[in-house]
């Protein structure tokens, strides 16, 4: 194994100079294969201050905000910066008709008013190193899966538990290149995160849906944090006797600014890509897949931004979760389309006839990889069936009428095996009544159900469409029954119901139409189409495995090889600079607050903004933050490889400064989760300089720009 883990190394190395920009690295190895690339593109720093494990990098001040964000900090008091969309659901949960943080933002002006939020986390990565020698000894090609996945969990338990003995860390080991790498990552979570500052929506999240994914961008996507520890620096739960967290290392923030050809780097924890899947699973993707899901969200969104437009309170109820189903939503539309201008499925088919044609070229090769490819093609047309209502599933159950889920919980309730167990699991599910009923609008849920229903029967296979969802809606058409008699969607009617519920008594359960259509929904899947799936799940992973490794050997001078992202630490870097997406259409590097004014819409929920701002930017009343012509910047781009997961990631120049806040993609960007161009992928910042002025001048925050480290 150890030759392997060379092999990818020195095929790294091999190409490094033909995409210099392509990749997300992982940190510990960026002193074998980025370095010298990186300082001759600009960057100042060494590697070793990237990531250390002995002394302070900047490693030290990225964290996993939540679980699927990046965070930094940057100050030494613990101030914590990421997106506002990444904070969204706890800004969303502070506010009310009282008290409507997400329409008027929020600043803490001293830290005895910071907001708590339970089960909020930031987790620091305290070291990260390369087990795949232990993981894989003695496995090879001839060992049988099953035995290969028994044997490296084993393994890896063991790994988990010597690295965190008689220490307060938690650590994975998570598999790279499809699971020929193995990688440990020794982690510190702290638990005491609290809400210091955001803009307001208007600010936020300017531009909303039409400018999501889309440049040129004008939005102040960023929301400022506090973490807190005990009085020993150490991870804590709330308490009131928490103070503000000590870090090893936090990032000074300039108000230099860029300009094109600057080197910057983004560091952080991008989520999922798929650069090295076969042709028949890009077209799943572009042409089944992608549009099912798109239209299922084009139903949906419909609805409920028509409902938050006309109701202050169905706005404040419905915003964070109108935001998770967008974001994927538009992310699709952008993907599929910039696939299809690439060429993707003619480009993947083109590398798959180069590499079939070496593997039979050479005996060896031949015998050991001859039939992967047709292999993978016959499998993965029968594994899309399964996957597919596993995806229509997911739309449905979690992205469709809320009270699927929230009725699908009392199903535990007809397993209990005793009347203790049957009664913690009832007080559980009372308990749970009153989050969830607090966000929720009868009459949003009903127009979801009567416009997504008919359309997953649509697409699901006849063979997988739930018994009980077919007869009712041949006889009901719509979900006025189901609304009318439900105790699932009306608070009175639900109070009603667990009030009869006793041990061995759930009759009153059992002919509840909501519950009904939540558990024949996922008995269907389960019965249909979960074990499918299951089955052939490890299978599909297996080949990909392979595929993985043939590539690399086959063809080591293909592309500069890198680990697809699995929300591991990972750095990625590029050069600031605009780009050419089409024909007679080019765009600049950066944005000013001029195109605030421009997009400026009083009668828009989306391009509306604060009065405040509107005079601060006709005034040119910027403070310090401005460019020396007297333009106050924005948001800016670079050609840093990032994707979802990346989202609150510092923006750093050559010397490792806070130059802004990753927020985004372009919209021809979003096909680099499968394929990456050069030429258009880019990614989206918000300005540390803008952040600071609405900070200081916009919000009267400026206690908050005291205790940062300026580098003027």
């Amino acid at each position: 194994m150890k030759s392997f883990i060379s092999f990818i190394l020195v095929s790294a190395l091999v190409v490094f100079q033909s995409q210099a920009r392509e990749g997300m690295w992982l940190p510990f190895l960026i002193k074998q294969l980025n370095e010298s690339e990186m300082q001759r593109m600009g960057m100042k720093i060494s590697a070793e201050d990237i990531y250390s494990v002995n002394q302070s990098s900047l490693k030290d001040a990225v964290v996993i905000f939540g679980g699927g964000c990046t965070g930094e900090l940057i100050s030494s008091q613990g101030l914590l910066l990421t997106n506002h969309h990444c904070g969204y659901g706890q800004i969303q949960a502070h506010s009310s008709l009282e008290n409507d943080y997400l329409t008027d933002g929020f600043w803490a002006m001293n830290k005895e008013q910071e907001l708590v939020n339970p089960g909020l986390t930031a987790t620091f990565i305290k070291r990260m190193e390369d087990v795949s020698a232990v993981v894989l000894d003695g496995i090879d090609s001839s060992t049988p899966q099953a035995e290969r996945a028994s044997k490296i969990t084993e393994r890896i338990k063991k790994i988990i538990a010597q690295a965190t003995d008689n220490t307060n860390f938690k650590a994975e080991v998570k598999a790279f290149f499809m699971g020929n790498q193995y990688i440990l990552i020794v982690s510190e979570v702290y638990k005491d995160v609290r809400l210091v500052g955001a803009p307001p929506s208007s600010i936020g999240k300017f531009g909303f849906d039409t400018d999501n994914w889309v440049w040129p961008r004008h939005t102040g996507d960023f929301a400022l944090f506090r973490v807190y520890a005990d009085k020993d620096n150490k991870p804590a739960d709330f308490s009131k006797e928490n103070v503000p967290y000590k870090p090893i290392h936090h990032f000074p923030v300039s108000v230099q600014g860029y300009k094109p050809g600057d080197f910057t780097m983004v560091y952080g924890f991008p989520g999922s890509t798929q650069q090295y899947l076969p042709e028949v699973a890009v077209r799943y993707v572009m042409q089944k897949a992608n549009p099912a899901k798109i239209k299922m969200r084009d139903t949906s969104l419909e609805i409920i931004g028509r409902a938050m437009r006309s109701d202050k309170k169905i706005n404040i109820q419905y915003a964070a979760k109108q935001s998770r189903i967008a974001n994927a939503w538009k992310k699709w539309i952008g993907q599929n389309k910039g696939l299809e201008n690439k060429g993707a499925l003619s480009i993947k088919k083109e590398l798959e006839n180069d590499f079939q044609q070496k593997v039979d070229a050479n005996a060896e090769w031949k015998a050991k990889y001859g039939s992967l490819l047709s292999d993978y093609t016959t499998l993965y047309e029968t594994y899309e069936k399964p996957h597919f209502a596993r995806e229509m599933l997911i739309e449905m159950f979690y992205y469709g009428p809320e009270f699927l889920r929230f009725a699908y919980n009392f199903e535990a309730l007809q397993n209990a095996k005793n009347e203790n167990e049957f009664n913690t699991i009832l007080g559980k599910l009372k308990a749970s009544k009153t989050a969830f009923f607090k966000d929720y609008n009868m009459q949003v849920d009903k127009d979801l159900f009567d416009a997504m229903v008919p359309l997953y029967l649509e697409y699901v296979d006849e063979n997988l469409r739930p018994e009980y969802w077919t007869t009712y809606m041949s006889k009901r058409k719509n979900g006025d029954w189901l609304y009318q008699k439900s105790a699932f969607v009306n608070e009175a009617r639900f109070d009603a119901l667990v009030n009869k519920l006793k041990f061995k008594k759930t009759s009153a359960l059992a002919k509840d139409p909501g519950f009904l259509f939540a558990k024949h929904l996922m008995e269907t899947y389960n019965t249909k189409a979960k074990g499918e799936y299951e089955n052939l799940q490890p299978q599909i992973a297996e080949l990909e495995r392979k595929y993985m490794e043939a590539l690399m050997l086959v063809m080591p001078d293909y592309k500069k090889y890198y680990p697809d992202a699995n929300f591991s630490l990972r750095v990625t870097y590029g050069n600031v600079g605009g780009y050419k997406p089409m024909d007679a259409v080019e765009y600049q590097y950066y944005t000013t607050t001029d195109g605030i004014l421009e997009k400026y819409d009083s009668l828009s929920y989306e391009f509306n903004v604060p009065k405040k701002l509107v005079q601060l930017i006709q005034n040119k009343d910027y403070g310090s933050y401005a460019n020396a012509d007297g333009t106050m910047p924005v948001c800016f781009l670079a050609a840093n490889h990032t994707t979802g997961g990346n989202s609150g990631s510092p923006a750093l120049n050559a010397n490792g400064h806070l130059i802004g806040l990753n927020f985004d993609r372009t919209w021809e960007s979003t096909m680099s989760d499968i394929m990456y161009d050069p030429n258009i992928c880019r990614n989206i910042m918000v300005d540390a300089r803008y952040i600071l002025f609405i900070v200081d001048k916009f919000a009267g925050a400026k206690h908050l720009v005291d205790e940062m480290t300026l580098v003027r």
